[in-house]
């Protein structure tokens, strides 16, 4: 496959799943890095679940993704978040 060859087809339903420290407002955070580059998180759009121990918070954002430069933006944005652990 081509770097211009994607298997996602634009615009199209995207789920972001980033983990972290569960620390206050984690979820927040997420929202205003991925709102940085989505106009429009619909209500209902955002879920949030703590590890087994509580010790971590997964949270899932999904968004109409536009481009593969979009999800390749927002991912850059979380990772360089240092409260951000991972991002899938």
């Amino acid at each position: 496959m081509s770097e211009t060859e994607s298997l996602l087809e634009f615009p199209c339903q995207f789920p972001i799943k980033v983990m972290g420290k569960h620390v206050d407002n984690f979820d927040l955070l997420v929202v205003e890095i991925v709102r940085r580059h989505v106009v429009d998180i619909h209500e209902g759009a955002v879920s949030t679940r703590p590890s087994k121990a509580g010790n971590y918070l997964s949270v899932t954002v999904t968004i109409e993704a536009h481009s593969r430069e979009q999800l390749d933006a927002i991912y850059m944005s979380l990772t360089a978040c240092p409260e951000v652990l991972m991002a899938l």
